[in-house]
């Protein structure tokens, strides 16, 4: 083979492996993503039922394939535990994906997307600029 041909499949086997990697991150967020919005329609329903119910009850939780029954509060604090990691992973995914995506764009010879290394105000930052 020649050197050149050698250098268009090797530049190809990158592209093809990083768009990958970017598709996979992708779908990794998507994941987690209905993860955690089934963790917040479990969150509310269990605050609706204890504004329904005075006494400190037990909920049923499945774990896998195995179904516990657990305090109510330990119940709520796992969730909410669950949902805060859920929200690291989904934010670390997202900030290992736009360094890959700008890298694929860069080797695809495409232009750099205007806006793409923006970030979302943090809560405090909105307040800021709302005061």
């Amino acid at each position: 083979m020649s050197r050149g041909t050698e250098f268009v499949l090797r530049h190809l086997g990158e592209l093809e492996e990083l768009a990958e990697e970017v598709l996979t991150a992708k779908q990794q967020i998507v994941d987690l993503d209905k993860k955690r919005n089934q963790n917040r329609e479990a969150l509310r329903a269990l605050q609706n039922k204890r504004k329904a119910s005075s006494k400190e009850s037990k909920e049923w939780v499945c774990f896998g394939n195995t179904f516990l029954k657990l305090p109510h509060c330990k119940t709520e604090e796992m969730l909410k535990e669950d949902q805060k990691q859920l929200d690291t992973e989904i934010e670390k995914l997202r900030d290992e994906l736009k360094p890959k995506v700008k890298r694929l764009r860069d080797m695809e010879g495409l232009p750099d997307v205007k806006g793409f290394d923006l970030k979302s105000l943090t809560k405090e930052e909105a307040l800021a600029i709302h005061r």
